[in-house]
């Protein structure tokens, strides 16, 4: 494994044009959030499509656990979005032709010859886009599971979440005190805002990158 893509490493903060044609920087798109980024081969790929088809039945879950979904392809815009309509995607698909992830994170799949693709890897974010998880998706049992991402994505927001357990004597102390800062989403972000994530309304939340 790259050490790129090392446990506790930062994933690069890139800036690509999503589905729309707009681009978008990664740190906008997690907005404090844990964050699951697969790294595909594209639409040609049975084994992406499977995972894909997986992750957007568990979608609705990431929704209401304040968890952000990107995906990653080599593919073009065209391909791109329609990869992402068959599959009825509801999170931002970026496309990347020019391979910048690919050869950054030192992950081109030699084994291909045809079709220039990145080594599939799904990688499961703390915030700040700190690699809490990676899994090698070359083969597809390497791909995790949704009950796998679940348990990622337990073990992240517990240790982030400082009101996990609302039953800590401390925490209501704080609450009943008027001090909401220790409560998701209180002190971190409006109520608003996080209506607009949980609609995947990105325009709203997350804008236009400049791509500088």
């Amino acid at each position: 494994m790259p050490s790129s893509l090392a446990p506790g490493a930062t994933f690069p903060d890139y800036v690509l044009p999503d589905h729309t044609k707009t681009p978008r920087r990664l740190s906008d798109l997690q907005s404090g959030d844990p964050m699951v980024v697969t790294l595909i081969r594209g639409f040609f790929c049975p084994k992406d499509r499977v995972q894909l088809q997986g992750l957007s039945a568990f979608y609705k879950q990431l929704v209401v656990g304040t968890t952000r979904l990107v995906t990653i392809t080599t593919d073009d815009w065209h391909t791109t979005n329609n990869l992402r309509q068959q599959l009825d995607a509801h999170w931002p698909f970026l496309y990347d032709e020019d391979r910048t992830v690919q050869q950054d994170l030192g992950i081109k799949e030699y084994t291909d010859t045809e079709h220039d693709v990145m080594i599939p890897h799904t990688v499961v974010l703390r915030p700040d886009l700190e690699i809490h998880r990676v899994y090698n998706g070359y083969y597809y049992w390497g791909r995790p599971s949704t009950a796998e991402l679940h348990q990622d994505l337990r073990e992240i927001t517990r240790s982030i979440r400082p009101d996990w357990d609302l039953t800590q004597p401390a925490l209501r102390e704080a609450w009943e005190a008027g001090d909401k800062k220790p409560f998701y989403p209180y002190g971190q972000k409006s109520m608003e805002r996080v209506m607009q994530e949980m609609a995947g309304a990105v325009d709203q939340f997350a804008g236009s990158a400049d791509g500088d």
